[in-house]
């Protein structure tokens, strides 16, 4: 029991764990307000006021993001070229989709033309969108990368310690690449919600259940080991 409450302590004390935790109450509000909208419409507007409260937090502890994206190329030395354009079209994708993302939050709380929101949004949701087609493919190359790498060392015969320790760190990393795959598709459908509204990623259980399964893979991804 202690070491679940310090290692809660420790995920929130990042700035992605809070992130997470917020966007968990932003999405459950959001299918609180879809179920409830109909049958008992009180309980809606309250959840309505939490799910928008809780997506302006979020974008106001996001400032200064977009400077991360620096960071992550300078710690990707030594990859392949494919595996390094793939890393700078992605970062520059989430770049532009934090950057943007500061006046589309100052344009909703009125600090600026609440008429700049609309053309914010589209901006920041469209380089959000095509950074995480790029972050898909390079984590899926890695996966395949990373199951050649073990199907070989298993092939190789009798294993050795140090062969199965880079067996297990094959198939941890392979998890999480997995969780940030299932996060960045996730995530995806609710960007594109914002730049060709339709009927099925603008629904609020799609929107919903998309923005829970980004917020838990990122519990996952976060979570003290």
């Amino acid at each position: 029991m202690n070491d679940t409450v310090d290692k809660l302590v420790i995920f929130l004390a990042k700035r992605d764990g809070i992130d997470k935790l917020v966007k968990t109450f932003q999405y459950v509000s959001k299918l609180v307000v879809w179920h409830t909208e109909s049958t008992h419409p009180h309980i809606s507007q309250r959840f309505k006021q939490w799910e928008v409260a809780s997506g302006l937090s979020r974008k106001a502890f996001r400032t200064g993001r977009f400077l991360t994206g620096f960071n992550a190329l300078r710690r990707t030395p030594g990859v392949s070229p494919t595996f390094k354009f793939l890393s700078v079209l992605a970062n520059a994708g989430e770049m532009v989709y934090f950057f943007f993302d500061h006046f589309l939050w100052l344009s909703r709380i009125g600090t600026l033309d609440p008429k700049l929101a609309r053309r914010m949004s589209f901006i920041s949701a469209f380089g959000e969108s095509f950074g995480y087609v790029f972050f898909i493919l390079a984590d899926l190359i890695v996966v395949k990368e990373g199951i050649k790498a073990e199907r070989k060392l298993i092939s190789s015969g009798k294993l050795k310690e140090d062969e199965d320790n880079k067996i297990r760190k094959i198939r941890e990393d392979r998890v999480m690449r997995l969780m940030g795959i299932s996060a960045n598709v996730a995530d995806l459908i609710i960007a594109l919600a914002d730049i060709e509204p339709n009927p099925f990623c603008n629904h609020a259980f799609t929107l919903g259940i998309s923005g829970l399964v980004s917020a838990w893979a990122g519990w996952y991804r976060n979570w003290p080991s």
